[in-house]
C-alpha cells in the first residue's frame, strides 16, 4: 500500500473541468495519456477545494483546463490559482467533433484535458481578482442602463405616434430631453378611462424612467472615469480614446494583461489581426471576424474618429486611396496600426507617485 501511494504521488496528471451554473464535472488524465476517473462536485467555496483535493489525490497535477472562465468557471479559476494551480482556458468542442463523440458532462471534461495535453489549449485567463474587474461590474450596469434607456425613448416616441391628436401635435418636433421633460411634466387626470389622460400617464411613466436612467447613467460614468483614472490614466490621452472605450480596452486585457504576450496576441484578442483572402493572382487581407468583438468594436470607434477629426489619419487614408485600396482595407489596416499602439499603453508599468524621503 505504502509503494502505491508512493507512485500515485509522482505520476503527473492533467484536469479538466466542463462548468455549469449550480455543479462542476471534471475529469482526470495521466500526462502521457490514459483517462483515471471523472467526478461532480457543486459551485460552490467547498466544492471548489473538494475538486482540488480529488484531483491531486491521483498525482501531481500539472494544469487545469476550465471551460467559461469567464462565467461558469471565474470562481473555480480563481480558487484553483490561489492554490498555486495553472489554469487554462479551454473553448468549447467544436460541433463536428461533439457529433462525432457525442455529448455529455464527463465527456466534455475528458475533452478540456485532452485540449490541454494536446497544447491545442494554451491561454491564461483572466484573473479577474482586481480593479478591472470592478470596471467590468460597472461597465456592465452602465451598458445595462443604456439600452434600457434608448428602449425607454423608443416605446416613449412609438406611444406618441398613436396618441390623441392634441396631445401629438403638442410633443411634436422634440428633442429627447425636451420630451420627456415635456412628458414628465403631464397631469393626467382622474378619469383613466379616456384615452387622452391615460395616454398622459403612460408618457409620464416612461419619461421618468428614462430620467432616471439617465441620472444613473451619469452618476456610473463618473464612477468609471474615476476607476480608469487609477488604473490607467494615460490611456484617455490617446486620441479617440474616452472613458468607455477605455473602460473596455481595459476589460479586454484583464487584471493580468501580461498574458498578452505580444502586440500581434493583442491584435487578433481583440479581431484586428488581418486574414489571408486571397486567391489565384488575387493578394489581399480581410477583416477579422473572430475575437473579442466588443473590443473590435472600441477600435472601430476609435479609428472612425481619427478618420474624421485626426490630420495624420486623413493623410494615410489620402494615400492609401491613391494606391488602390477601399475603405474597408483601410479602415483594417487602421485598426491593426491602432491596437499596436493600444497595446503598448496597455501593457506599459504604471507610474507610481514619487515620494521625497526628506518630505515632512
Amino acid at each position: 500500500m505504502a509503494r502505491a501511494g508512493r507512485k500515485v504521488k509522482k505520476r503527473r496528471i492533467v484536469g479538466g473541468v466542463d462548468t455549469h451554473a449550480d455543479t462542476h464535472h471534471a475529469a482526470v488524465e495521466l500526462m502521457n495519456g490514459g483517462r483515471i476517473a471523472d467526478a461532480q462536485f457543486p459551485a460552490t467555496s467547498r466544492g471548489y477545494a473538494r475538486l482540488l483535493e480529488w484531483m491531486r489525490s491521483f498525482g501531481r497535477l500539472h494544469a487545469v483546463g476550465v471551460e467559461g472562465t469567464g462565467s461558469y468557471g471565474a470562481g473555480l479559476s480563481r480558487h484553483l490559482r490561489d492554490h498555486d494551480v495553472r489554469v487554462v482556458e479551454v473553448n468549447r468542442p467544436d460541433r463536428r467533433q461533439r457529433r462525432n463523440a457525442g455529448k455529455s458532462d464527463p465527456l466534455d471534461a475528458y475533452a478540456a484535458a485532452d485540449a490541454v495535453l494536446a497544447g491545442r489549449a494554451r491561454a491564461l485567463p483572466k484573473s479577474m481578482d482586481g480593479i478591472i474587474e470592478t470596471i467590468r461590474a460597472v461597465h456592465v450596469a452602465r451598458s445595462g442602463a443604456i439600452k434600457a434607456r434608448t428602449a425607454c425613448i423608443n416605446e416613449l416616441r412609438s406611444l406618441l405616434i398613436t396618441a390623441p391628436a392634441r396631445l401629438r401635435e403638442q410633443l411634436a418636433g422634440l428633442s429627447a430631453h425636451a420630451l420627456t421633460t415635456a412628458c414628465a411634466r403631464l397631469r393626467p387626470g382622474a378619469d383613466l378611462a379616456d384615452p387622452l389622460h391615460g395616454t398622459k400617464l403612460a408618457l409620464r411613466g416612461l419619461a421618468r424612467r428614462y430620467q432616471a436612467l439617465t441620472h444613473e447613467i451619469t452618476d456610473l460614468d463618473t464612477h468609471l472615469q474615476e476607476l480608469i483614472a487609477q488604473t490607467r490614466p494615460d490611456l484617455l490621452t490617446i486620441i479617440g480614446v474616452g472613458p468607455e472605450i477605455a473602460a473596455q480596452l481595459l476589460i479586454t486585457c484583464g487584471d493580468n494583461p501580461d498574458r498578452l504576450t505580444s502586440a500581434d496576441a493583442f491584435a487578433t484578442l481583440c479581431g484586428a489581426a488581418p486574414v489571408p483572402a486571397s486567391s489565384g493572382k488575387t493578394n489581399r487581407h480581410r477583416l477579422s471576424r473572430g475575437g473579442d468583438r466588443q473590443a473590435n468594436r472600441a477600435l472601430f470607434l476609435i479609428v472612425l474618429s481619427r478618420m474624421a477629426w485626426c490630420p495624420r489619419t486623413k493623410a494615410y487614408i489620402t494615400r492609401r486611396t491613391s494606391e488602390g485600396k477601399s475603405k474597408k482595407e483601410i479602415i483594417r489596416c487602421l485598426k491593426r496600426y491602432t491596437a499596436r499602439e493600444l497595446f503598448k499603453a496597455l501593457t506599459r508599468p504604471t507610474r507610481q507617485p514619487h515620494t521625497s524621503a526628506n518630505a515632512d
